[in-house]
Parts: structure tokens; sequence; C-alpha cells
């Protein structure tokens, strides 16, 4: 590219006029535009929100930009925004690798990773909802209860699961029994379930709904299934049964309760029997207590509310969560007292960045924010605290585990968002316990071989970042 033309598109550039930039080059003739020109032409693009187009500019010289960080880079911007973000994630991945460490990179680096766990999962969600919907459309009444459904890895048989829901297989008459004591005739497909596996906790443990309940916008979970029996205290005429669940916790006497759920009382799934009458082949709800025992379908029968559980991993959100926390320790502001601390430190250059860096490893390692007994948490307990005495030198204990809040703690937006102070006490008194830290009169410090250690950790992580 001409040397002052390439000048005039960075001028432009610099002020924002991308317009001009892109009439500029598309007054060159195609096929005289070269690499230069057309990257330049795809960056203005983006710029302007034209993704697709800056896309396409950019898949003309991909061969020549396969060693290019820019190219990747510009690439990963356009995909992101069109929401692509598995070729987001692809592009920013190859650029930080020809590029190591470049701050824009990694951000949308994180950001692509974050969008394509939300897609991932809203996708296995999709794909529930149809396939729920679909077991609701292909059931016929009269067939052999589960005809080709797999019940033998159906059931996650623990030690607590047996002991709190799984019988022997009923009787006839332990059933007849059960029916008289309950008021309600029990479907033949819970009935042929029970007769193989009388109750327990199921591998598969989540509904998908299309309405909110209390427990979560899109779906419901259960504990487990109620077995046919008196004996084990999760079955239907037992001491957390139906019946105790109608009469002390207030559910309607609609029909039977089938699943206990993790919220411990406050949400069931019943056997609804209003439409069929009591004889009949009753639907599955839900009943929120929590929301005035407002009553959700679920499934036409008790097959297909079985048939259409699912993992709870569709609605897993802990790898959207680390990307979210990856965010936050990359660029949340952090609280004014860490800040001021960070402000007055001479000993090391960059302290903020390396409080990132070392919170950046922390959530890579954990898949969370949070501070517990590990050795980049106790890192991050001796940097606080050598801050805050570096600072305020006639510090207590008392007044120390005061201030520590205020840094990280419930710090703002850079903050765990809590912390369990047992962990600062025992971190407190090992590091006494260690001659790491001394007591000047009543004041707490930390011992210059202690400093000089935690020195060293902090300029090697800076050396790394």
């Amino acid at each position: 590219m001409d040397k002052n033309l390439l000048e005039q598109l960075n001028l432009w550039h610099e002020e924002d006029e991308f317009e001009q930039i892109i009439a500029r080059i598309l007054e060159i003739p195609e096929q005289d535009r070269d690499y230069d020109c057309i990257s330049h032409l795809a960056r203005a693009m983006n710029n302007l929100e034209r993704y697709e187009e800056a896309l396409q500019q950019l898949l003309t010289i991909e061969k020549q930009g396969g060693s290019d960080p820019l190219w990747h880079f510009r690439a990963g911007y356009a995909y992101y925004y069109l929401e692509q973000y598995e070729d987001a994630v692809r592009e920013f991945e190859t650029a930080d690798q020809l590029a190591p460490k470049d701050q824009a990179t990694l951000s949308f680096l994180v950001e692509s990773r974050h969008g394509l766990a939300v897609m991932n999962r809203k996708r296995k969600q999709s794909l529930a909802l149809q396939a729920r919907n679909e077991q609701g459309r292909k059931h016929e009444a009269g067939k052999i209860p589960f005809e080709g459904f797999d019940l033998s890895s159906f059931w996650d048989d623990s030690d607590y699961a047996l002991k709190q829901y799984v019988s022997e297989p009923p009787t006839d008459e332990l059933i007849a029994s059960i029916e008289q004591e309950l008021g309600y005739k029990l479907p033949a497909s819970y009935i042929a379930m029970m007769k193989l596996h009388n109750g327990g906790v199921p591998v598969n443990t989540c509904f998908p709904t299309e309405e909110a309940t209390s427990w979560a916008e899109d779906h419901i979970a259960i504990t487990g299934i109620m077995g046919i029996g008196r004996e084990k205290p999760y079955s239907l005429c037992a001491e957390f049964g139906s019946k105790f669940m109608i009469e002390e916790w207030g559910y309607p006497d609609i029909g039977v309760v089938i699943c206990d759920c993790p919220s411990a009382g406050h949400d069931v799934v019943m056997l609804d029997y209003r439409k069929c009458g009591r004889h009949g082949e009753p639907e599955v709800v839900h009943v929120d207590q929590e929301c005035d025992y407002e009553i959700t379908f679920l499934a036409e029968n008790f097959e297909v509310f079985v048939r259409s559980l699912v993992h709870h991993d569709v609605y897993d959100t802990s790898e959207e969560g680390k990307y979210e926390d990856l965010r936050k320790v990359t660029h949340e502001e952090f609280s004014p007292l860490l800040s001021e601390l960070c402000a007055r430190v001479t000993e090391v250059d960059n302290m903020e960045e390396i409080i990132r860096a070392i919170c950046t490893r922390i959530v890579e390692e954990k898949g969370y924010f949070a501070f517990h007994a590990d050795e980049l948490s106790t890192l991050m307990y001796d940097l606080q605290f050598w801050l805050y005495t570096n600072s305020y030198p006639q510090t207590n204990r008392e007044q120390y585990l005061k201030a520590y809040e205020k840094m990280i703690a419930f710090g703002g937006s850079f903050s765990t968002g809590g912390y369990a102070p047992g962990f600062i006490t025992d971190w407190l008194d090992d590091r006494i316990r260690q001659g790491m830290i001394g007591r000047t009169s009543d004041a707490l410090t930390f011992k210059d071989t202690a400093t000089k250690q935690l020195l060293e950790k902090l300029k090697a992580f800076a050396s790394a970042t």
C-alpha cells in the first residue's frame, strides 16, 4: 500500500472517520487491493458494526493472514458480534498464540468463551424441551409401560437413596392397601416401574418447563421418586410421604405427592387427579408452596414425566460463571480502599496488574472467584495484610479483620461477594504461629523475612504478566 494512503487511513481511524476509510479503499479497483488495504477495510467495517461485510473481506485474505495476530483478532471480533462464538473462540485463541498476553485479545477470548457456554447451555435446554414435547406426542394409551426405555440405568443407587427411598418390590396386596389409604388408584406405569425398582433417586433429576417456578425459569428439579410403601422415610405413606406433605405442609388435596424436591418441602411433584377422577390416569404437576401453592402442568402422565427427565448438567451454569468471574477479575474496578493501598506501593511495579493476575489464576483453577485455604488464596491473604499494614502500621487484630471486608470480600465490583471469617482467622493464627507475623505492642506486622518472601512471589507474577 502507498505510504501516503496508509498514513491517511491511520489518521482517519484515529479520528473515527470509518466511512472515509471505506469510501477511499472502495475507489481502488478490487484486483489492486493488497493485504494491508483489505485489512484496513475490514477494520473500518467492524468499527461500523458491518460485521458480515468485514468477515467477507477478511476471508479473501485468510491464507495471507494465517500468521498475523491482527487478522485473527479482527476475524474473531466479527464472529463475536455475529454471535458465532465457537468461531470467535478459535480466532482469539489463535491470536493469543501468535501474540501472547495482548489484553484486548484476552478480554474478547473470555467474553467469547462465556458466550459459547451460554449458547451451548441454551442449545441443550432447547433440545430437552423438544424431547419432552415429543414424548407427549408419541405416548400411546394402553401400550406396555416403558416399552423400549432403559430402566436399568435410570437409578442412582447411592447409600442415601437405598436408605431413604428404596423398598422391596410391592406386592399386589400392599399396592391395594396403599391405594386405599391414599384414596387414589395409582397409574399402571408407576406401578410397573415400582415393581422393578421401588422408589429411589434418578440419575436424571431435572424436568424442562416453559414456565418459571420458584426453582428456576426453565426447569424444575426433583430429589427422588417415592416408592409404594410405608417403610422407607420417602415412601408414599411413610414419614415424609404424600399424606404428610398434604396434611402437614398444606399441599392441595388433588392427588398424590410422588416426588420431593431440593427445596426441602417448599415444592413437590404430584399426580393430579382433578380431570380424570380418583380412578383415572392423572397428569403430573409441580406445586409451588413458595408461590401460594401455584400449580404448573408438567406432563400428560407419569411415564411421559419419567421419559422427559434430563440430567442436571443441561442446566449447569458453572462454566458461564467461570467466564463471568474471569471478566470480573480482568476488568472490574477495585474498591476505594484497595485502590488506595495499591497506589502507595513502591516496592513492586504494577500492583493492580499483579493482583488481577493472581485472581485470574484462582478463577482458572477453581472455576469461580473465592479465597479458601489453598496456596493462591493464602498468597492473597498475605498480600492484603501486607498492603494494609504498610499503609496503616498501627493496626491490631480486630482492626485488620474489620478492614479486610472492605478490600476484596465486599469491595464493590472487584469482589468475591463474601468470605468465611474462619479462613481469615485461621490464616492469621497460622502466620503468627509460624513467626511470619509479629506483634509490636498491640499492632501486627509482617516480619522482614516474610515480606521478602512475599515480594519475591509478587515479582514472579509480575514477570509472568
